[in-house]
């Protein structure tokens, strides 16, 4: 039995699918199981971070668990106790999903948010793998909105490049890890083929459109306000921009292999992606009503 957490987010919906498509027999654990895609082998279970009892509940017979945690500064105890329970839960393998740079002193306080869990983990006395993935490409799904609106899209990153990761390969490398072997005790930092901007993945995105995608540099009070007016705190706030700082700076600026090592094929690119989610950032067509009605105006 093989448990996945976050089962309704970007990377473990996607575990799911692919773990389903192989045959496994997968438990997936949500706040809110109505929202869980129905999968051939797969259980859906409701489980809760913050509900102790429902997460043993919900890992008791697992051998092996795909971890993802809170990622605030007011949640760095999240992973920790996931781990423990477990173990008190007597699974066998965890793959504990991290990010890209954790532990860099040069991303400062946001570098650290990861750290319990990844030192957890490597205590843990289970066998463990950490995936620390660099920026998705699914990210640039929050510009569909001011796309739609005509507008441009917002840059906090500058020229900064990264090694944008495609989030099936995400998937499918965690896939890898809980079921194969020599992955144990592996750190495995994911990215694309290619290091790009905003500018760059903007650039791809309007050929496969086949539109111009503008892009507006936002400066960091502002991006800081619009946080602070959603409901982040001032340290969430800061840790963020810290982060889109260190990439403009070129911290973020690394490729690596180990996709390629463990599926044995490259990474898919970012045009690879957009072309798939084409359809996500196209305005929504006119119902009929409102076709006709234009005709006769």
């Amino acid at each position: 039995m093989i448990l996945v957490t976050g089962a309704t987010g970007t990377i473990g919906s996607e575990i799911l699918r692919q773990l389903s498509a192989r045959g496994e027999r997968v438990r997936a654990v949500t706040r809110d199981p109505a929202r869980a895609q129905a999968l051939p082998g797969v259980e859906v279970v409701r489980g809760d971070y913050g509900d102790s009892a429902s997460m043993a509940a919900a890992m008791s017979g697992a051998t092996a668990v795909f971890l993802v945690g809170v990622l605030g500064p007011d949640d760095i105890d999240t992973d920790r106790q996931l781990i423990a329970t477990a173990v008190s839960a007597g699974v066998r393998r965890v793959v504990k999903l991290s990010a890209v740079g954790t532990g860099d002193p040069s991303l400062g306080r946001v570098g650290t948010w990861h750290l319990p869990g990844e030192n957890s983990v490597r205590d843990s006395g289970l066998e463990w793998t950490i995936l620390r993935p660099s920026s998705f490409a699914s990210n640039t799904l929050t510009w569909a909105e001011p796309l739609r609106a005509g507008q441009p899209v917002p840059n906090l990153s500058g020229t900064g490049v990264q090694g944008i990761v495609d989030p099936r390969d995400v998937a499918a490398v965690a896939v890898e890890a809980l079921t194969g072997q020599g992955h144990s005790g592996m750190v495995y930092t994911l990215t694309g083929p290619e290091l790009l901007s905003v500018p760059d993945q903007a650039a791809v995105l309007a050929g496969v459109l086949g539109r111009e995608v503008a892009v507006v540099d936002v400066p960091e009070h502002a991006a800081r306000a619009h946080m602070l007016a959603a409901g982040r705190s001032e340290e969430y706030a800061d840790g963020a921009l810290a982060g889109q700082a260190y990439v403009r700076a070129g911290g973020n600026a690394v490729l690596t292999d180990h996709v390629t090592k463990v599926l044995g094929r490259a990474p898919r690119g970012y045009a690879d992606w957009a072309a798939a989610h084409a359809t996500e950032f196209a305005a929504p067509e006119p119902t009929r009503a409102v076709t006709a009605a234009a005709r006769t105006s």
